[in-house]
């Protein structure tokens, strides 16, 4: 180490050191969940997630459910976390050449979302297990699939024991949506293809509006208001387009804006037709 001219020794101790495979955040009213990978604790710690969700938001108005770049996992734990927003149906079936050795896993009833609107970010990086949870989740269009198509990897391994301690993995059947696709070299395409990008701020040319015009008639009510945002020579989009332009500079996640920027849309459109029909 810098600063040390001699070796020094260090007691380690062995231990088991759980990896956290899901990680939550709130961004105002909106969950998200990053799962990472599906080790023994991820339907666990899901179902504690979106807990912890709703006591941070008030009352979550929709979930993301972020699979990018997740290599897999267990299967059973890909169909916990499918059946966690599902009621019932197909989750996922596999399929070898013996029509006998059909396997299709069910969902139980219950939705630990109680129905909220759901989207799924994937990509490339989405492989095996988080694919059989997108593509459950598309199929009983529980959720709005977001990114770029998945890895593919859609192949069942099974390990076989061999003399003299020895094992061999063989590739033994295929997974299946529920709608009766094969995943293998297809992947998951995506309801919506948002591709990894950068926000640039266009600087637009001064503009002008109503209450920028001689002798126009103030509001009457919030004409202070008006006045101190008169004259900015940007629209309502480009103001935002502004917003987004700056936090480009900290690596905004693109894909990630546009999973809330949909929720916030069904959020208030539910919003709408509630209050016109009460």
């Amino acid at each position: 180490r810098e600063g040390l001219a001699q070796d020094f020794d260090v007691n380690i101790t062995r231990a088991v050191i759980p990896v956290d495979a899901v990680r939550v955040e709130a961004k105002g009213s909106i969950g998200y969940m990053r799962v990472r990978s599906f080790n023994e604790r991820t339907d666990e710690q899901l179902e504690d997630g979106i807990a912890k969700l709703e006591r941070e938001t008030g009352h979550m108005t929709g979930l993301i459910l972020d699979l990018r770049n997740n290599p897999g996992g267990l299967l059973d734990q890909a169909v916990a976390v499918s059946d966690a927003f599902l009621e019932q149906g197909e989750i996922v079936s596999t399929r070898s050449r013996d029509p006998n050795d059909t396997q299709r896993f069910n969902a139980t009833k219950g939705d630990l979302t109680d129905g909220k609107p759901v989207v799924v970010l994937i990509n490339g990086g989405s492989a095996s297990a988080s694919e059989i949870v997108a593509g459950a989740l598309q199929d009983h269009r529980r959720a709005v699939l977001m990114g770029t198509r998945s890895f593919g990897k859609g192949s069942v391994q099974t390990i076989m024991p061999l003399q003299g301690h020895r094992a061999m993995r063989l590739t033994t059947a295929r997974y299946y949506t529920p709608s009766g696709d094969s995943i293998q070299a297809k992947g998951i395409h995506p309801d919506i293809e948002v591709k990894p990008s950068r926000i640039e701020e266009i600087e637009a040319r001064p503009g002008r509006r109503e209450e920028n015009l001689r002798g126009a008639l103030d509001n009457g009510v919030h004409d202070k208001d008006v006045k101190d945002d008169a004259g900015d020579g940007k629209t309502d989009g480009e103001k935002t387009s502004g917003k987004e332009g700056d936090g480009a500079k900290e690596a905004v996640d693109y894909q990630l804006l546009r999973a809330i920027d949909l929720l916030r849309g069904v959020a208030l459109f539910s919003g709408a037709l509630t209050s016109s029909t009460n």
